[in-house]
């Protein structure tokens, strides 16, 4: 793709004027969105996504708007499983629920600019070294092995990291929430609120998860500008779709899983390319490793949404016996 400034700069300009209407409106009236609500924006931000697919479809062909469709299916279903942390985050620190809303939009703002230096340097790397592939696809493939062996996480198992813990002994907090702010007074000084060791918590989450999905990205395309709106529209509408799951999350037992099955089929497809365009002296002599396939963007594609179909049919039917034997054993 050759894109220009001014689409770089109108991309970001409508990006901006997106993320400003959602601070006006937490903003302006603090409070926990109904389901109505939550459908109403996540149905937008998806129809957004498919228009802006659709646009790259007639402008660019159907290459680009299917690696464009892919790599947003993937964040986004990578952005579901952030939503797993931020329901643990919330709970831990009692946040109230109609101040979560502000928590989980610094999030994504906090996500979006942490993934902009991540692409940036990712391009850069893959534009200079094309071995990097290798380094990413490794990583894929080890992150697909761990979240294979863990899971979900539970609020037992998160623990809080050093700047979490550095940041509750060394900065005056103070023991409640004073509405939605991180600074409040109490008597004649300035103390933080809970408010900010929330935020840390919530900004080092979204780092942790740059780190597994900026790769993963990469992987179906290296194209920066479809990796970044990719992102972006993955990231939009996060903030409703968290109310809106609520807690279907708890049944989603097998999403785990299968994002372990995409990570790890997009590491492998790094690997390949990888040892397609060798230049490493010490892998086949140094040249290209013919053997090699090229994995097309259509199987990608099905692979990746048949994964995840499967993964949400089974955690559906699972908890429904769950419930169902559950509710039998009540009754005895």
């Amino acid at each position: 793709m050759n894109v220009s400034g001014m689409v770089w700069a109108g991309t970001l300009v409508a990006m901006t004027a997106m993320l400003l209407v959602d601070l006006f409106i937490v903003g302006r009236r603090p409070h926990e969105p109904s389901i109505r609500e939550s459908s109403i924006w996540v149905g937008f931000y998806v129809g957004l996504a498919l228009l802006f697919g659709a646009g790259l479809w007639l402008t660019s062909g159907a290459s680009v708007a299917g690696q464009f469709y892919t790599g947003w299916l993937t964040e986004y279903s990578l952005s579901v499983d952030n939503l797993f942390v931020f329901v643990i985050i919330m709970a831990r620190f009692g946040v109230p629920r109609q101040y979560q809303q502000k928590v989980l939009l610094i999030g994504i703002v906090l996500a979006l600019v942490m993934r902009g230096g991540f692409i940036a340097a990712g391009a850069a790397l893959i534009s200079q070294f094309s071995w990097v592939f290798y380094i990413f696809g490794a990583f894929l493939i080890y992150t697909a092995v761990n979240l294979a062996r863990q899971g979900e996480p539970d609020e037992d198992e998160f623990s809080e990291n050093v700047l979490i813990r550095w940041s509750r002994k060394a900065l005056p907090i103070s023991k409640d929430y004073d509405g939605a702010k991180l600074t409040t007074y109490q008597a004649g000084k300035r103390l933080f609120t809970p408010m900010l060791i929330v935020m840390i918590a919530i900004g080092t989450t979204d780092l942790i998860f740059a780190l597994d999905s900026i790769p993963a990205i990469f992987g179906i395309t290296q194209e920066p500008y479809l990796v970044f709106t990719a992102n972006v529209f993955a990231l939009m509408g996060l903030r409703q779709l968290y109310f809106l799951l609520g807690g279907l999350l708890d049944r989603l037992i097998y999403l785990s899983y299968g994002l372990a099955v995409v990570l790890g089929f997009i590491g492998v497809k790094l690997v390949l390319e990888a040892l397609a365009d060798n230049q490493l002296p010490f892998i086949n002599g140094g040249e290209h490793v013919g053997w090699a396939p090229h994995i097309p963007i259509w199987l990608s594609l099905t692979v990746i949404l048949g994964t995840l179909a499967a993964a949400t049919v089974a955690s559906l039917v699972k908890s429904s016996r769950d419930r169902r034997r559950e509710l039998a054993d009540a009754r005895r």
